[in-house]
Order: structure tokens, then sequence, then C-alpha cells
């Protein structure tokens, strides 16, 4: 086999496609965030184009530009220098990470946590140690999961029945199917980041009883920003304590890098023992366990930059209804606007960049199904109400210019395939 040509092929196919990926380097100044630069190329020394608003961050709350969360981080770099120096196992293991995962746990009101590199890792390892460990387990998957999840189910060879988005009659029709003495996982999102449906976490929670099964929930979306003190669905609802493992992120809301999992002791040191993604990984950076640690303090008592998001989510709502722009209405803080095609929706990210230095990033297949491309925007704190107003006019009149049909995009979402 040619190599080269095989991958040089795949390229070609993956462009021809619509479907192939680019990056936009952004320049993100503390002082001026949601505006940022966008380079032309990857150049960190000044050469820019003019001034671009973000309407895309996972950045929520805007932690990673909080004036306290950074001091703490410099701090701890000029005390222990950057990297940890090695795995959790061997000698990667700090104060800052032990502080950090007894943060998470009183957080969540549980016994213990686990921070890893990424959520998208602690889900992938986790979810494969439980599926390889438990033997005839059983697992149950909503259709609309995340990627980490589905390939950790995936890569262990796992038995999965997926049930539709939300569906839990569904769910209870295939839990029936089992013995109550079979090993059995429901895994699910509370908060659905393409879509921005939220779960009905009390239906599974009361399933997971009556048929004898564990819950894993992925809170990534919604930590920080839902139940009281942010902390998550699950604490909103008032069933944190009675999910088996909450899987959660510091690098959106708590604005660092790096997720974890949290729950009760023995599943906790179990997975820690056992999951190669934790074991075989050099651990954060001591000022990153030190600045996410930081932000969660601060998180809890920052009801009034939640409150502020939600309203301005709501206010773009409205305007968007009010030029009939089509786009998934749920009650999260998550707008996507639905566009269709993966051509389409990359010709309208582009125009919004060039003609009114707005970027949202298009979303599309394999992220959501094809034919359901969209913009995903997401509010922050420091977005202002003149902000929004320009970001109406801007898609408004940037549809105009496609000659797209207002209500011709509208695209019920529905899950890619688990295959």
């Amino acid at each position: 086999m040619n190599y080269k040509e095989f991958f040089k092929k795949e390229i070609i196919k993956t462009k021809a496609s619509g479907f192939y990926r680019e990056f936009v380097p952004i320049i993100r100044e503390r002082k001026t965030f949601p505006f940022s630069y966008i380079a032309h190329e990857a150049n960190s020394d000044g050469q820019f184009n003019s001034e671009t608003k973000i309407w895309c961050t996972n950045d929520y709350l805007n932690m990673s530009q909080n004036e306290v969360v950074i001091e703490k981080m410099i701090d701890v770099i000029r005390k222990v220098g950057a990297s940890s120096g090695g795995t959790r196992n061997i000698s990667g293991t700090t104060p800052y990470h032990i502080e950090l995962e007894n943060k998470i746990a009183q957080f969540h009101s549980r016994e213990k946590a686990l921070v890893f590199n990424s959520a998208y890792l602690a889900n992938q390892t986790s979810l494969w140690t439980l599926c390889k460990k438990i033997p005839n387990i059983q697992i149950f998957s909503d259709e609309l999961n995340h990627a980490s999840l589905i390939q950790g189910i995936k890569n262990a060879g796992a038995d999965c029945h997926i049930f539709g988005h939300n569906n839990t009659m569904q769910l209870e029709k295939l839990l029936s199917q089992f013995d109550k003495s079979t090993p059995k996982l429901i895994v699910f999102e509370s908060l659905y980041s393409m879509d921005g449906t939220k779960a009905k976490i009390g239906n599974y929670v009361e399933l997971a009883k009556k048929y004898n099964a564990m819950t894993y929930l992925d809170e990534v979306h919604a930590v920080g920003l839902y139940g009281e003190e942010g902390k998550g669905v699950a604490s909103e609802c008032g069933f944190s304590d009675q999910i088996d493992i909450i899987n959660g992120t510091l690098a959106k809301a708590v604005g660092q890098i790096g997720g974890y999992i949290t729950g009760d002791q023995g599943i906790i040191e179990f997975i820690r023992n056992q999951a190669p993604g934790f074991i075989f990984t050099t651990s954060i950076m001591p000022a990153v366990a030190a600045a996410a640690k930081t932000s969660l303090n601060i998180i809890e008592n920052a009801d009034d930059l939640r409150q502020d998001i939600f309203k301005k989510a709501n206010y773009i709502k409205s305007k968007l209804s009010e030029k009939n722009i089509s786009y998934i209405d749920s009650e999260s803080h998550i707008i996507p606007v639905l566009i269709g095609s993966a051509d389409r929706s990359k010709e309208i990210s582009k125009k919004l960049m060039e003609d009114y230095n707005i970027y949202v990033q298009p979303i599309f297949y394999p992220t959501v199904p094809k034919d359901s491309s969209r913009l995903r925007i997401t509010v922050t704190p420091k977005h202002t109400y003149q902000d929004i107003d320009y970001l109406i006019f801007a898609i408004s009149e940037t549809i105009n210019t496609k000659n797209i049909q207002r209500d011709s995009f509208s695209v019920k979402a529905k899950s890619p395939s688990f295959a």
C-alpha cells in the first residue's frame, strides 16, 4: 500500500463531502474578551486581522479571564514550575491535585473524586473499565450521548442497548428484558450540548432503582451553570447523591483544562486502580489544579453571573424568533441555530466572520447528524445586549444574502448511528 496516497485520497474525499474541519487561530486577550483577534496563520507575535467577537466559547462564566484565578495559577507556577513531572502513581501527585479532588467531591456532595487530563478521557477510560471489569454488564445509552461516552463503551466491546433521546419509556422496555441480577449501567447526559435539551434525571434514578442498575451521568455542560451554587442539573433536581458516577469538566465553566468523575469511595477507588487512561498518563499541571479549585470556590458564589447568562440567552431566543430564524428552543443556555447542510453552515460562518467580525463555529457531521448542521451560540457575562442585537442583525442579513428560506432549514435533530 502507498500510505501517503491513501491519506491524501481520504483527505480529498473528506473535503469533497463538505465535512473537512479547519482551525480558526484565535488570540484571546485578558481584558478584551469576547473581543479576540483572528490570525490568518498560527502566529502569536501580533500578526492579526481585525477584532472579532466570539460567540461559540465554552468558557461560559469567563473564569479563564478571572484575575483571582489567573493570579493563583501564576503563583503556583512560580512556586513549583510548570509540569507535574509524572503520572499520578509516579511522582505526579501533588497537594494541589489532592486538594482539587477533595473540592470536587465536596462540590457534588460525594465521597471521592478523581481528576483526569480531560472529561473526554475520564468518560472513555472510566466506561471502558466498568465495561471490561464487570462480567456480563449490559449498557443502556441515550442515542444523543457524547462521542467520549460512545467510544468508551464501543472500545470495551460491551453489549449496548440504545434508547431514543430522553425516552425513558423505551429505556424501561430494554431494562425489563434482563434479570435484576444482571449487571446494568445507564449512561446519559444532564444537558446535551448540540441540542440544549435536559435529561429527566428523576426518571432515570427511579428506573435504576427498579431494575437494579447503576447510573453514569455526564454533567460537563451543566457544571457551574445549573443548580444551587452551580453544582449541576442532578443537584438542581435533588438527585446528585443518587447517581453512581457523575462526570464533569474543568474546561468549560471552570475555565481550565481537565475532567473528573465523582461518586462513592468504592467505585472511584476501583476506577483509580484499573483505568489505563488514568494510570498511564502524566497528571495535569499543579497550577491548573490550583486554579481549578480557586475557580470552583468562586463559582459557588456566582449566582449573579448565572442569572445574567440565562437572561441573555432568553433575549437571544426572543430576537431569533422575531426574525423567524430557526433554532432549537430549550430550557438551556445553549442556542443551536439550525442551518441544514455542512457547506451551507460553513458559508454562513465564513460570511459572519468576513463581513461582521463575528465568529460562530459551524457544527456538522459527525458531531451532529448529516443535514442538521448548525451554528451553536453561547453567551457569556461579558457579552452585552448591544453585542446580541448586532449578532442577530448579522445572522439575519447573512441568511438573506445566502438566499436561505427562513423556514426551510429547520431540521429535527436525531442521533447518528452507534455503529
